[in-house]
């Protein structure tokens, strides 16, 4: 006798299953009765709905389809065993209709088991057991059976193929599902909403412009251009390929904008670099009577991030509290990011520390702040946690701790999670851990080292790993090495600035003049633009901007003589300007005057001229602070008794007391 089998007997002699207990007064009629009925079951009500039908639901047994759907919300497996045994009393299991019903409640509730089971013995199957035996098992992450059951499929409708289309995308087979697509459309099938939002979602994981783009003129051709659904999904696709303007096109196009719309534009925004434009776009939609969900604050928060806007993100966090949405993981990762990038990392922690419910996102978002900060300690013993709550980290998460343990100095640690990534927890390194590593050992000295794991690693070197080995040998000033190095670079990107610049800084360092005159030859032959530092500081929630020699600012004047002042201290105090990172064969006056004048030290003499004594001052940079720099700010710190947070390209610096966190060595 199979698992759900019961001896057959006739409905007499049944004893009802305890929850269908104790009756109810019946009704008049039987319409009466069907409306209460119908009423019970889309209320929740099952035990009342049954008995108030009970001797009629034999003469019409489809109503039992009302109360399979009623038990998917109480998720229930005992209540949906009951009324499998009642059906399969009943004598209407044969009928295709109520089988499909009972196999559609057990994939919603994960009994994938008792759904196999129940699908192997069904009498008579349909294209809709098949549909639901397929989501069922692409819920449960089975795409082999999936697979296996659409191709032994005879025939299938347009719901079919949506479900493979879509699972395919869910298993970021992009590539598969846009080629099954394209065969549902060539045997004539006609997409509907849900299948061309599914392929434009590949499309966009693919950034494959010219393929969405395809879709696009299908989905004119078949009149969905102004369906909400799809015009969100094309929109998507164009700003995630990097053509925002044809995304934002779409989005005005369409007939009226609900909030899918709004957080489709913003979240275009932010993936192609506009943050200040998710934030206009994120008041604006407030002004226009939409309330925000975890979509649009993930998208905001993030942007507050880049921005690093402390005050307004503070102002988004309390939003996200009144919302109810700070309970939701995703929103505390961006929180956690949020903070960590405004040089706040004790609110990141705390962030960490208040959300019951973590995810691997959210270990791996807190093990980068750490890493950012330069706690490279403190990441690591997170790391462990985590795997002590039995979660296995992912390829971020040892992303985030090899950065770590590379700003921290951790050379053997971060090597020996190299090697656990691969071995223990079988994942395959991609090109950004393995400039991680490169980072890792160019930053302690190991320069042929890291050389060798360029030239033999499995992926293709890009530019990026390559300048980050140009960086080490400017710390280590191995100018043969930065020379060839820079070579490696400039072939596969000639107008990197930045390697240009790294490489005349090498030269300047050994004072050959000749050297760095022709690296800025070859930049001015080749057009290219050094990169200018910019620096910026937020004060009573308005963002100022800083470039060196730019005199903008309404009060230049004033944070000139304040820094004048404040450099005749320092030098009473021992500081000696650093000139050879002064990329310019000029007198030493001149060079003192460039460097005193560099953007972080104007934004940090406006922010100390302009807030009130001992309140932290947080300064960020596009690029990485020069040497100069850090050893000025230690002295403004212990000067200013004041804490100066800088961020620059590369990390996080928290100056106190004329010392940095990191210790010198970023």
């Amino acid at each position: 006798m199979g698992r759900f089998d019961l001896p057959r007997t006739t409905f007499s002699s049944v004893s009802l299953p305890s929850i269908f207990q104790n009756s109810l007064p019946r009704f008049s009629t039987i319409s009466n009765a069907k409306e209460q009925f119908n009423t019970l079951c889309s209320k929740g009500h099952i035990k009342e709905a049954f008995d108030c039908f009970a001797s009629e639901i034999w003469a019409e047994p489809s109503l039992f389809s009302n109360l399979l759907q009623a038990c998917i919300p109480t998720k229930s497996v005992s209540l949906a065993k009951q009324l499998h045994s009642l059906i399969l009393t009943s004598g209407c299991f044969k009928d295709k209709f109520i089988s499909n019903h009972l196999l559609n409640l057990y994939s919603k509730l994960g009994e994938i088991q008792h759904a196999v089971t129940l699908f192997d013995r069904m009498p008579r199957r349909n294209f809709m057991s098949c549909n639901i035996m397929i989501k069922a098992y692409l819920e449960m992450g089975n795409l082999e059976s999936a697979k296996k059951l659409f191709d032994e499929m005879p025939d299938r409708n347009v719901a079919t193929w949506n479900a493979m289309v879509t699972g395919l995308i869910k298993f970021e087979m992009n590539e598969e599902s846009v080629l099954l697509f394209s065969r549902m459309n060539e045997l004539g099938f006609m997409p509907d909403e849900y299948s061309l939002g599914s392929v434009l979602r590949g499309c966009a994981h693919l950034r494959a412009l010219i393929a969405g783009e395809q879709v696009h003129a299908y989905v004119i051709k078949c009149g969905f251009e102004l369906n909400m659904v799809v015009g969100c999904s094309l929109a998507h696709m164009y700003m995630k390929a990097g053509s925002l303007r044809d995304g934002e096109r779409i989005i005005k196009w369409m007939p009226s904008c609900n909030l899918v719309a709004w957080n489709t534009l913003m979240a275009g925004k932010a993936q192609n670099g506009y943050s200040e434009g998710v934030m206009d776009q994120y008041y604006m939609m407030r002004m226009a009577g939409f309330r925000p969900d975890r979509i649009t604050f993930v998208s905001v928060i993030s942007s507050c991030s880049e921005l690093a806007i402390l005050g307004q993100g503070k102002q988004i966090h309390a939003e996200a509290i009144k919302a109810g949405a700070c309970s939701i993981v995703s929103v505390v990762s961006s929180l956690v990011s949020m903070y960590s990038r405004c040089g706040c990392l004790q609110d990141s922690i705390k962030a960490f520390m208040e959300c019951e419910e973590r995810d691997v996102v959210l270990w791996s978002s807190m093990i980068a702040a750490y890493g950012f900060h330069g706690q490279g300690d403190q990441a690591i013993k997170l790391f462990h946690e985590m795997e002590r709550e039995s979660l296995p980290g992912n390829e971020v998460t040892f992303l985030s701790l090899l950065y770590a343990c590379s700003h921290s100095g951790l050379k053997e640690k971060g090597l020996d999670f190299f090697d656990m990534m691969v071995e223990k927890y079988g994942l395959k390194a991609r090109l950004e851990h393995y400039t991680c590593v490169v980072d890792l050992l160019g930053r302690s000295g190991c320069l042929e080292e890291a050389e060798a794991m360029i030239r033999s690693m499995p992926v293709r070197a890009d530019a990026i790993i390559w300048k980050t080995l140009l960086s080490a040998c400017k710390i280590h000033k191995n100018a043969e090495m930065a020379r060839r190095v820079a070579e490696e670079v400039l072939r596969i990107d000639p107008q990197d600035s930045a390697s240009y610049v790294l490489l005349a800084s090498v030269h300047a360092s050994a004072k050959r003049w000749q050297n760095v005159s022709e690296v800025r030859r070859a930049m001015k032959e080749r057009m290219v633009k050094k990169e200018p530092g910019i620096s910026w500081v937020e004060v009573k929630n308005q963002v100022h901007q800083f470039r060196m020699g730019d005199e903008c600012h309404p009060k230049y004047a004033e944070i000139n003589l304040y820094l004048e002042e404040l450099t005749s201290e320092m030098k009473m105090r021992g500081y000696v300007p650093d000139t050879s990172s002064v990329l310019h064969d000029m007198d030493n006056e001149e060079k003192e005057y460039n460097l005193t004048h560099h953007s972080e030290k104007l934004a940090i003499a406006f922010a100390l001229m302009s807030t009130p004594e001992g309140v932290p001052i947080r300064v960020m940079k596009n690029l990485r602070v020069c040497g100069d720099c850090h050893v000025a700010i230690k002295y403004i710190s212990e000067i200013k008794k004041s804490e100066i947070i800088v961020r620059d390209s590369s990390r996080f610096h928290h100056f106190k007391n004329g010392a940095c966190s990191c210790g010198d060595y970023w």
